[in-house]
C-alpha cells in the first residue's frame, strides 16, 4: 500500500527536525521504495497560540507492508524520539508533526485513526506539497485529484516554497 505522510516543524532546527523524521521513517521495516518527497515550504501557523513561528511542511509517500495503525504507532515513537511528548497539546508548536494522511484506498474511522485525514481537502500547507508528488492522486471518498483540490481551495497566504535540499 501506499502511504502518505505530513511532516511540519517549528520550533529548533526545523530543516533538521524534517529530515531527521524523513530518514527514520524510511527506515522503518515496512517502508518500501520509492519514498517521494515534496518541496520544503515555509508556512504561516493555522490554529496555533498567538506568537507561534513559521513551521517548515512537507510530504512524503512510500510503500508500506504493515497495517496503517502500525504505521501510526511508528510515527508516534518517531514524534517523541525526535522531541515531540506523546501528551503534546493539539494545534501548539511543536518540532515535529507526522499526520498519516492516507493508506491507499482504505477509508478508516475510529477513535485514533482516520483515514484519510479529516482535515486534508481545507490544508493549503498539506495540499501544496502533496501536490509535488501526486498531483493526480483522487483520495478515497474524493471526486476530484489533489490539484484540482488546491486550485479550488482559496488561498490563504503564507504558504511559500523554498529552494533547499532535503
Amino acid at each position: 500500500m501506499r502511504a502518505g505522510v505530513a511532516l511540519g516543524s517549528n520550533l529548533g532546527e526545523r530543516l533538521a527536525n524534517l529530515r531527521n523524521a524523513r530518514k527514520d521513517i524510511s527506515a522503518l521495516s515496512g517502508v518500501l521504495p520509492p519514498v517521494r518527497s515534496s518541496a520544503i515550504y515555509e508556512t504561516d501557523p493555522v490554529g496555533c497560540e498567538n506568537g507561534a513561528a513559521k513551521f517548515f511542511n512537507a510530504v512524503i509517500e512510500f510503500g508500506y507492508s504493515g497495517e496503517p495503525d502500525a504505521l501510526l504507532r511508528e510515527l508516534a515513537g518517531i514524534e517523541k524520539m525526535l522531541g515531540r511528548p506523546a501528551a503534546h497539546a493539539r494545534n501548539v508548536s511543536r518540532t515535529i508533526d507526522l499526520d498519516l494522511l492516507y493508506f491507499g484506498e482504505l477509508v478508516i474511522e475510529t477513535g485514533e485513526l482516520q483515514l484519510p485525514h479529516p482535515r486534508i481537502v481545507e490544508r493549503e500547507f498539506v495540499l501544496r506539497p502533496l501536490a509535488d508528488i501526486r498531483p493526480d492522486l483522487i483520495l478515497p471518498e474524493q471526486t476530484e485529484s489533489i490539484s484540482a483540490l488546491l486550485f479550488r481551495l482559496s488561498p490563504v497566504g503564507g504558504v511559500v516554497r523554498l529552494d533547499l535540499q532535503w
